[in-house]
């Protein structure tokens, strides 16, 4: 059951923002709202829990660059993507995020586990999303809006791997670390609201509803929900919702919005989806092998040789993904 709130929670994510949108906010707008709302919501959070900021100046300059690629500009990102894109594609487009991760693990050579499973996902994966945006198709989605929600995507995978190397298992608190990712990702983005014009007229109570909807439960308390399952049930549950999340956009912005389902961005959603699961998987010899392993020697610099993303009960704010 708790694995099911929270995919509807957080897959519900790209509703609110086309939501927020079509409501009468801009994308930069409906960053520093959700930004807000939800380091508020942790915020609480971890003042309940006895959580403590962290006050070292080393921490908080990591923190600026994590919130920028993990916060500020996926979330900006978003917004406008969805301006021009339906709200499931931009799901489906979020999903994948560990494709990204993998590919620049390789680049950066902190990541040296390309066995056949992970090749072969990687190239169902990004055959998926050419299957999605149809280049070679008069009515495929390769338009600036779907390659901004791709620049998310990449961001995430940007902020995943410097958080490894800089933030994750440093000793800071998990709920106080996201409550003052979110803090400096808020004043990230105001400081671009001088510069910033919206429609000119008030957004309407649909769109105001949105963005507290986005910021207190899509942004704020999926961390914590999502938090708790890996707590209570470990990653594998985890691992479920994250498969969820585009099924639940797709299914939302075809129900809510009425956005059109083609044959082609299910096909696609579909083969990105299993490309995602391959470069997850390991065979059973490669697990043995892990775990005879020393810990240090399976990792470069801070960041696993298996790509796994930082774990949500130790990392940071980043809604990427949480495969």
């Amino acid at each position: 059951m708790r694995v099911a709130v929270l995919a509807l929670l957080w897959g519900s994510s790209f509703l609110w923002i086309k939501l927020a949108l079509d409501g009468g906010l801009a994308p930069l707008h409906l960053t520093v709202v959700r930004c807000a709302l939800g380091a508020a919501v942790l915020l609480g959070l971890a003042r309940a829990a006895r959580q403590r900021l962290p006050r070292d100046r080393r921490t908080w300059g990591h923190l600026v660059v994590a919130a920028l690629f993990c916060n500020a500009l996926p979330f900006l990102f978003f917004g406008i993507g969805e301006q021009t894109v339906d709200s499931g594609v931009a799901g489906v487009m979020n999903a994948t995020t560990p494709l990204w991760s993998l590919g620049l693990g390789l680049l950066l050579r902190t990541d040296r586990g390309l066995g056949r499973y992970r090749l072969g996902g990687l190239v169902l994966g990004f055959a998926g999303t050419s299957l999605i945006f149809a280049p070679w198709h008069e009515a495929g989605l390769a338009s600036g809006g779907a390659l901004v929600l791709l620049a998310a995507a990449v961001s995430y995978a940007v902020a995943f791997a410097y958080m490894a190397r800089h933030l994750i298992g440093r000793g800071t608190e998990p709920l106080a670390l996201s409550a003052a990712q979110l803090l400096v990702a808020t004043g990230l983005t105001a400081l671009g609201l001088p510069f910033t014009t919206g429609s000119g007229t008030a957004p309407s109570l649909t769109g105001v509803v949105a963005v507290v909807l986005l910021g207190v439960f899509g942004t704020g308390l999926t961390f914590h929900l999502n938090s708790r399952l890996i707590a209570d049930e470990g990653p594998t549950a985890a691992a479920t919702v994250g498969y969820l999340l585009p099924v639940v956009s797709v299914a939302l912005g075809a129900l809510v919005l009425g956005e059109a389902l083609s044959v082609r961005v299910v096909a696609g959603m579909a083969v990105v989806l299993a490309g995602v699961g391959l470069t997850r998987y390991r065979p059973s010899s490669e697990r043995t092998a892990a775990r005879s392993t020393p810990f240090r020697a399976r990792t470069t610099g801070g960041v696993s040789s298996t790509s796994r993303m930082p774990r949500p009960e130790t990392a940071a704010t980043c809604h990427g993904d949480s495969m």
